[in-house]
C-alpha cells in the first residue's frame, strides 16, 4: 500500500529522499493509519473529525483535536472503505470519536480529499502570486528562464506542446540543462481552474521565481519547495506523476 516515492516531478522540486532524512531527524514523520508506514508528514494527508463526528480532509493540518495520517494513494484508500479497513483504523486513531457522537465519512471521501488537495495547490499558487513569487506571460516567463531566474516551471494540462517546448527549451538554458531533457511540469489542473485561482485571464503557464540549483537544504523555505510539494502530494492522490 506504500505509495511510491516521486523523484521525477520536475528537478526543482525537493528531492523525497532529502526531505524523508530531514523529518526523520527532525521527528516529523507521521504514520499512515492505513499501510502502518510512516512518512515525513509533508507527504501525508490528515483527516480530522468535525463536530458533528464525520471525517473530513484537513490537508493543511490545521484542524483542532486529534488528527488521522493517510498515504496520498486514491486507490488505497478507496479499497480500504470497500473492505473496512478504513472504518477500523478510524477507530483506533481517533478513539471511537467525539464523545457520544458516532463516527461518520462519506463514501465520496475520495473525492472529498481529491478536491481539498486540488484547492490546497490553487491556493498556494495564490499565495505566492501575491507575495510576488509567481511569473505569468510566456514572453516574460522565457526571458526570466533563460537567465536562471525560473525555479520552477508549470504547464496547464491543455497547454499546447509546442508552447510548452519553447519554455521548456528557456529553462535547460538558463540552468545548464541543455541536452538533459529536462521539461516543466503539467499540471493535473487547466487553464480555467489556474486562471480562476490567478484572478487572471488564460493562465497557461506559470513559473515560480528562485534559483533551480537542487542544493536547498530546507525545501519548504522556497516558494519553488512549497508549491512543489503540494503538486506532489495531488499528483500522488491522482495516481501518476506529472508529465514533463
Amino acid at each position: 500500500m506504500r505509495t511510491p516515492h516521486n523523484e521525477s516531478v520536475s528537478s526543482a522540486i525537493a528531492d523525497p529522499a532529502q526531505t524523508r532524512q530531514a523529518d526523520k531527524a527532525s521527528g516529523s514523520e507521521r504514520r499512515c493509519v492505513l499501510s502502518g508506514e510512516s512518512y515525513p508528514r509533508e507527504e501525508l494527508i490528515r483527516l480530522a473529525v468535525s463536530p458533528t463526528g464525520e471525517v473530513l480532509p484537513d490537508p493543511g493540518a490545521k484542524a483542532p483535536g486529534r488528527g488521522a495520517w493517510i498515504a496520498p494513494n486514491r486507490g488505497a484508500l478507496e479499497t480500504a472503505i470497500a473492505d473496512g479497513h478504513l472504518k477500523r483504523a478510524l477507530m483506533r486513531a481517533f478513539k471511537g470519536g467525539p464523545e457520544g457522537i458516532a463516527l461518520s465519512y462519506s463514501d465520496q471521501l475520495p473525492q472529498q480529499v481529491a478536491d481539498a488537495l486540488t484547492r490546497t495547490v490553487l491556493d498556494r499558487l495564490g499565495l505566492e502570486l501575491r507575495g510576488g513569487n509567481i511569473v505569468l506571460g510566456s514572453a516574460r516567463i522565457e526571458e526570466q528562464a533563460r537567465t536562471g531566474r525560473i525555479a520552477l516551471l508549470l504547464h496547464a494540462s491543455d497547454s499546447s506542446e509546442d508552447g510548452r517546448k519553447k519554455l521548456d527549451q528557456a529553462w535547460r538554458v538558463g540552468t545548464d540543462a541543455e541536452g538533459s531533457g529536462m521539461r516543466g511540469t503539467v499540471l493535473p489542473l487547466d487553464r480555467d481552474a489556474l486562471s480562476v485561482a490567478l484572478g487572471r485571464e488564460n493562465v497557461v503557464h506559470l513559473g515560480v521565481s528562485g534559483v533551480n540549483d537542487g542544493r536547498r537544504a530546507n525545501p519548504a523555505a522556497t516558494a519553488s519547495g512549497r508549491v512543489g510539494q503540494a503538486i506532489i502530494r495531488l499528483s500522488r492522490f491522482l495516481g501518476s506523476d506529472p508529465p514533463h
